[in-house]
């Protein structure tokens, strides 16, 4: 039985061909030296969906690669959405825990996957601040919402996770 990694970082990133790189050996070198078959998204993000496209580019040199989707929401989802995701994942579930979750699904969502990971790679910056958002149409005030990467961090790093930050 092989070893798993998962991916996390902020919703929006700063894109170069260095960090494509970086995510690439980095993964690779987890192939092939740490024995990690297994590898866990999320979703909204787009470090998210260029590690995905990183580990699909993978999985040509090394088809016995897994990538499963582990999804925040959506506890039923249908056989033609099920069939859509098989084209880009080998699995899909959603945590029992973030069933009627609601927000806090997306932070269950990514203990689950650091729970079952050997190998976290982030994209992390200590500085980044979410985009303020309003809690309803009638409030004046903006709310401030945490960094879901900064509590995912804190959550891998208490757990002993192998954490490789970009």
């Amino acid at each position: 039985m092989g070893k798993s990694c998962c991916f996390f970082g902020h919703r929006k990133i700063e894109y170069t061909k260095d960090l494509e790189k970086n995510i690439y050996e980095n993964a690779e070198n987890l192939i092939l030296n740490e024995n990690v078959n297994t590898f866990y998204f999320g979703s909204n993000s787009e470090f998210d969906t260029l590690c995905h496209k990183t580990i699909t580019e993978l999985k040509q040199k090394y088809p016995d690669i897994k990538r499963i989707y582990v999804r925040s929401g959506f506890p039923h989802i249908d056989n033609s959405y099920k069939n859509y995701l098989s084209d880009y994942y080998e699995d899909t579930y959603l945590p029992e825990k973030a069933i009627n979750a609601g927000r806090a699904s997306y932070v269950i969502r990514n203990y689950e996957m650091i729970d079952k990971s050997d190998f976290c790679i982030i994209y992390y910056r200590e500085d980044y601040i979410p985009p303020m958002r309003r809690n309803s149409r009638r409030d004046l005030f903006a709310y401030q919402p945490k960094s879901g990467t900064k509590t995912a961090y804190e959550y891998a790093k208490k757990k002993g996770k192998i954490i490789i930050i970009l």
